[in-house]
């Protein structure tokens, strides 16, 4: 059974992976591949953060507790399973840093973030972030960097992980006053 869901897991990962030819689809792969990177979304919460206004420093607040505490338990996961990465040679970086795949913590960055997107709001942030996510998913797959299996599996987590923050909304609605947040 294992080795049957190994080939067909292998046979998608296959059939979705582009060839690393520089072309625009190639391109527009590596582009949303990087852009679930956390360092990316941290600073960039950083820099909304302080142009933002009270409402939206509450959403800043919840992604960036969010990315840390999911990447904590993607790594735990990751450390545990130890599943090599697709054999390739784009995103030198990732194989040097993380070299294991399973499970893909940008496509569980991506599931938690349009997870609270849809939780939170607005709607047009809700529908940027729906759209966004899929892509980051799928661009993992085409650029080699991850298994079909490492990016469902991510989006499953995150989107429990995603579930869990909004559930606990009322928690971090005590530390706010706290934090100075209102």
């Amino acid at each position: 059974m294992i080795a049957r869901f190994s080939a067909l897991d292998n046979r998608w990962t296959d059939a979705l992976r582009l060839k690393q030819d520089g072309k625009p689809l190639w391109r527009v792969a590596v582009f949303f591949a990087h852009s679930g990177d956390s360092w990316f979304w941290m600073i960039g919460l950083a820099v909304a953060w302080l142009f933002s206004g009270p409402e939206w420093r509450y959403r800043e607040m919840l992604m960036a507790v969010g990315i840390v505490c999911l990447a904590l338990f993607v790594f735990g996961i990751k450390m545990l399973i130890r599943r090599r990465r697709p054999e390739g040679e784009f995103g030198a970086i990732y194989r040097k840093t993380d070299p294991h795949s399973f499970p893909s913590g940008h496509a569980a960055r991506a599931a938690m973030l349009a997870t609270l997107a849809f939780g939170l709001g607005p709607l047009w942030f809700t529908v940027t972030m729906l759209i966004w996510a899929p892509l980051v998913c799928l661009a993992r797959v085409m650029t080699g960097l991850h298994y079909v299996s490492d990016v469902l599996a991510g989006i499953l987590f995150g989107i429990i992980a995603g579930l869990i923050i909004l559930g606990l909304q009322p928690a971090f609605q005590v530390l706010l006053p706290l934090l100075n947040i209102p």
